[in-house]
Formats: structure tokens, sequence, C-alpha cells
């Protein structure tokens, strides 16, 4: 990952050195491709389970887990692919006559799902808009001699000698810096998606496939072992950032080495679960976690005291805990961005570190995207168009602070294997004091573009670093 010095910090600093120990990176995502070439090697396995013969072997009260946990998965194999959105679970809930199980009231929880379908159907029509604009001016583009695939550059070029011509010109220049037309399958994808499914009141996925008792948050055991499931892309591209196989001559090189990665599925195409999130945290600390990523979020957690029953167990059990602060662009000093490390009572996890999404442009060290936050976001690290895995061990860039966290994931891995007497609040602690600070940088601030200092969008004002860290653990020993 580039603006990390990993290699700097192998090829320099630990060039003499051996790692002490493996480190388990739990990844809580959305399932992870195990055949994945590049993967696969550094994958937890439960020693002590028998593959496929139907018994808990180890009696940790998952049958057959292997290589982690599927959370979403039912007990015939099927998985939960799609789910709703949380604040459509609670307008559903307040619609049938419950209560608000949070500070929002029924009727504010309405207008938020009401602003959430609008914004959802605009933009549906914005994508049509573009598709049709796209559809006018790419044939005219080509005709005109721009290629088959178009770009800035070969239009540009083109000699505007006719109406249509100077019209597609218009249009495509204006377009491909909003949306590029070879990402609009895929916005187009997402939005139906939470048309269709997200925002949904008659949605129910989880009843005819989990078959768990959504009511009891204490329920354990539910699920089955099918990490890879429906689709595993997200949880396949944040594993290979920490842990893809190094110097194998193959893709990538993650940034952790002695690394192995504990699969757990917990997290939909919607929102997650508050019960299975904290089950999945509790399995991690239960088989040997060191490190849990968490590269996903939402804005409502009406039963967060079973989150944070989970996160305050991983903290007395030495667990590091990587959260991304999320991608909406905003300040979630004023905001939520759930799970989170603040409890109820107002005290703080200890050994939790929330990342915001740094960009490799200097003038927008902070990518414009991501959520942040002086009081709550500790540093940033580089998420955008990053490199990483993907299932059918191909490789393919992708955004966002998802991205960041499991950076630090791996910078925190390759700490713990390397010097193996830090304890997880002694990694933490370095990870931010070694951040290359960059507090007075002004930079455009992330959603509204104001001018500000890069100090005031974090704890630390810093990126972290490999490089930086590791000689900073030298320096303790």
């Amino acid at each position: 990952v580039p603006g990390v010095s990993a290699n700097l910090a192998y090829e320099e600093l630990l060039a003499d050195r051996t790692a002490a120990r493996a480190v388990v990176v739990a990844v809580i995502d959305g399932g992870i491709d195990t055949t994945h070439v590049d993967l696969r090697e550094n994958l937890w396995v439960n020693e002590d389970e028998v593959p496929g013969n139907g018994v808990d072997d180890d009696n940790n009260g998952y049958v057959d887990d292997v290589y982690g946990w599927n959370f979403l998965g039912g007990p015939d194999g099927n998985s939960v692919g799609h789910e709703t959105l949380e604040v459509t679970r609670l307008h559903a809930d307040c619609l049938a006559g419950e209560a608000s199980p949070i500070e929002k009231t029924c009727q504010d929880l309405a207008a938020d799902y009401e602003a959430e379908t609008d914004e959802v159907n605009q933009t549906l029509d914005i994508l049509d808009q573009i598709e049709e604009a796209y559809a006018f001016a790419l044939p005219v583009l080509r005709g005109a001699g721009a290629g088959q695939n178009p770009t800035k550059e070969s239009v540009r070029r083109v000699s505007a000698v006719r109406p249509d011509i100077s019209q597609a010109k218009s249009l495509f220049l204006q377009l491909v810096d909003i949306l590029p037309v070879e990402d609009v399958p895929e916005a187009r994808e997402a939005y139906e998606g939470l048309r269709d499914y997200g925002l949904n009141l008659e949605f129910r996925p989880r009843e005819d496939i989990v078959g768990d008792d959504l009511s009891d948050g204490t329920e354990q055991g539910y699920g089955n072992p099918d990490v890879h499931a429906t689709d595993p892309r997200h949880g396949t591209h944040v594993s290979g950032i920490i842990g893809a196989v190094r110097g194998n001559g193959l893709g990538i090189d993650g940034i952790a080495t002695n690394v192995q990665i504990m699969a757990l599925r917990a997290v939909p195409d919607g929102d997650e679960r508050d019960k299975d999130v904290a089950n999945a945290i509790r399995y991690a600390v239960d088989n040997g976690a060191h490190i849990i990523n968490m590269s996903f979020g939402k804005g409502f957690s009406p039963r967060k005291v079973l989150v944070d029953d989970a996160v305050r167990y991983a903290d007395a059990h030495g667990v590091l805990m990587v959260h991304a602060a999320g991608n909406d662009g905003e300040d979630i000093d004023a905001g939520d961005n759930f799970p989170t490390p603040f409890f109820n009572d107002g005290s703080r996890a200890r050994n939790w570190i929330e990342v915001g999404a740094a960009n490799w442009q200097v003038d927008s060290l902070a990518a414009t995207f991501s959520n942040y936050g002086q009081n709550t976001v500790d540093l940033f690290s580089p998420g955008v168009d990053i490199l990483s895995t993907v299932p059918g061990s191909e490789y393919e860039r992708e955004d966002g602070t998802s991205m960041a966290s499991p950076v630090v994931s791996g910078v925190a891995a390759l700490l713990m294997a390397y010097f193996p007497d830090l304890d997880a609040s002694e990694v933490r602690r370095i990870l931010l004091e070694s951040s290359v600070k960059r507090q007075e940088d002004v930079l455009a601030r992330p959603g509204d573009g104001a001018r500000i200092p890069f100090g005031r969008l974090s704890v630390t004002g810093g990126v972290v670093n490999a490089y930086e860290a590791v000689k900073a653990a030298l320096a303790r020993m």
C-alpha cells in the first residue's frame, strides 16, 4: 500500500530480525474467498475442528468452524445476502406498534426513512439521465475518432465539426468527473439494491434463512461455517490488504507477515445486526484473535448494549479493535457511526482505533468521502485506489475507510509479530504517536470542501506509517 512504508520497514529495520509469533487478525465482514491463491496460506485454521464431520469437535459452540463462522447462515447451508437498513427495521417496528428502542421517536424515524427513500429515488432518476446522456454521447464520439472507450484526453482531441459532436463532447467531459461510464452499472446496482432490499419494509430474509430468535440477544451457535457465502468481495479485499502472502511473486504483498486471517461473516448487503456483531467479536476473542478489523458501520444501533458488552469483553482480554470511520464525509464528533468505542456510561474502550481514509493527493490528504472527527477519529490511513485481492484469485482497486482500516490492522499485526511483548494498548499508543503528523497542512475538508488544517480532522492529525511505528517499537526495547 503506497504511503505506509511497509516495505521500507522490512528492508531497513527488520532485515536481520524474524517474526516471533503468528498474529491472528479476525476480519468481521461479508465473507472471504478462502480459495484465493494469495490468501489461502495465511488463513486462520481451527486445528481442533475436523472439517465436515458435523460435530463440534472443540466444544466451542460452533460446528465445523474451520476458517471462522458465518453468523448470517442457516442450518441448510443458505445465507443472507441482501438485508434491510437499520432505519427500515426500526420504522417497520414503529408501524407495527412497537416503541422506539433508541432516543429518536417513531416520528423522527419515519422522517429519516422517508428522507433515505427520497434520496435513493432521486439518485436513480439522476442515473437514468446519466445513462441517457452516455447513450447519446458515446456513439457520436466513437464515430468522431475518440476511440472505442473514450477518455478525457481522446475526447478533448476530437474536433467539434458538427453540432452533435460538440454536444456529445460537452456532455462527456461534464459527466466523466461526476460518474465515469464504467462505474454506472455498479452505482445503479447499489441504489436499486437499496430500493428493493435496504428500504423494503416487507423484506425479511433473516426469518426464513437463519432461523434464530432475533429477540434473544444472548443466543449463540446459530449460523453455519460457510464463510464464503453469497458475495465475499469486500471481505476478501480487506483481508488482502492485511495479509496477502508476501514475497510469493503473486499480485500484491499484504502489510503483515506471519499473519492468520480469521473469517467472520456478520455483514450483509445492508445493515449488520448488533447481535451478530457482538457474537462475532466474542468468537474472535474466544478463539485467539489478537486484532479485530471492522470495516463496516451504520447510523443506528438499537441493541448497542450487546455490542458494548462484547467490546468490553475484547478490551478486557487485550484484543485490539480497528474500525473504519465511515464514508459519508461527515463529522462523527457530531453524529454516529456504530459500533463505537464510547459506552453509554461515558467511558471508552482502551484498545480501539478509529480510522479515516487518506488520499495520495497532497491537496486532498483526507479523502473526499471520509468521515472525520477531532475527538472520535484517531488517525488517517491510505484508503484511495487501494489494490488488493478479490474473489477468483483476482486483484482490483477500491476506495473507502473500509480499505484504510485494514491498513492499520496490518501495521498493528506487523508490530505484534516482531515485538510480541507489546500488548494491544501499547501497539495502539505506538501507532498513534508514530503517525506522520500533518496537523498544519491546510486542505479540503471531506464533505463540504471547506479549507481547514488536517489536524482538526482527527485526534492525532497523523497518517499511519509502518516504518515510523517499527522505529518507535525498536526504541522501546
